[in-house]
């Protein structure tokens, strides 16, 4: 059987073959340049292929007495623990505002969407904190950014409602309680949300330098972006110096540009590589044929 293209899918396959190509260009040109030597960017600008190819801003992160490795480790143990714990706060309050036979549940739901307008600040916050303990302690990296996304608690509860109510009231009929239900029904069901908003949870909580710059003072406990942000502040820093007292201070250029890639490729590599391991979760529709009649 022949398969007829007509030039209409061939312009449109092109198109989004380019588009494709040009999104991946900044990722790709970011990666040859942390292979870069930093005089050859100085001098040639940045390059798709190296003029002078360098792992020296990679030895540089990841020396020996260099604490991104175990800031890496913090980092992926709060991202772990906070999402999954995020996440099934997110879904068992979206099921409670979802349950018909809960009282005041629309009231509830206003409750829930004023914090999404209004909030109390930062000083609130930190008094808050500091209060509960949430002090030099992976709990400070957890607990603040525990508080679910409003946003995200509305998205999985809009999705419960397309789920028939036949299953739950079912499942209630055989016996089935709510966290039951919750657990070994609409957990499942609803899997693609889930997977949706826990990317979100997981990137919040990858990318957070804020609570380690306002809770944590020991070193020893810097997330990942922190002690990189910190990483390439001193280095900017030797390199103002060099250009206000000349090489008289320090004879080799600082890798201020290959650092600053070097630095992208470090942090947002873990992401790029979890994503399509949960591609396919957003285009999945596990509802469909549930419920039949």
């Amino acid at each position: 059987m022949k398969v007829k293209v007509s030039p209409w899918n061939i312009l449109i396959g092109f198109v989004i073959m380019l588009f494709a190509i040009f999104c991946m260009l900044p990722m790709v040109l970011t990666l040859m340049v942390s292979i870069t030597s930093e005089d050859a960017v100085r001098q040639y600008g940045y390059q798709l292929i190296p003029k002078e190819f360098s792992l020296y801003a990679y030895k540089l992160i990841f020396h020996r007495d260099s604490s991104v490795m175990r800031a890496y480790a913090v980092t992926v143990s709060a991202t772990l623990i906070g999402t999954v714990l995020a996440t099934t706060i997110t879904v068992l309050c979206a099921y409670l505002l979802h349950n018909k036979n809960v009282r005041y549940r629309n009231h509830l739901a206003l409750f829930f969407f004023v914090t999404m307008i209004f909030n109390a600040g930062l000083v609130p916050w930190y008094m808050m904190c500091r209060t509960l303990g949430l002090t030099n302690n992976y709990l400070a990296l957890i607990i603040p950014s525990l508080v679910f996304s409003p946003f995200n608690m509305f998205l999985v509860r809009n999705f419960m409602n397309s789920i028939p109510d036949s299953i739950r009231e079912s499942a209630t009929m055989d016996g089935a309680g709510d966290f039951l239900i919750v657990f070994r029904i609409y957990f499942p069901l609803c899997s693609s949300v889930i997977a949706t908003i826990a990317l979100f949870y997981g990137l919040g909580y990858w990318n957070n330098w804020f609570s380690a710059i306002m809770l944590i003072d020991d070193t020893k406990m810097y997330p990942l972006q922190y002690t990189l942000m910190r990483l390439q502040s001193q280095i900017n820093m030797i390199a103002e110096m060099q250009r206000t007292y000349g090489r008289t201070l320090y004879d080799m250029t600082p890798p201020t540009e290959t650092v600053k890639m070097a630095t992208a490729v470090v942090t947002i590599g873990p992401i790029v590589l979890l994503y399509p391991f949960l591609q396919r979760f957003f285009v999945k529709g596990i509802i469909v044929g549930a419920v039949k009649g």
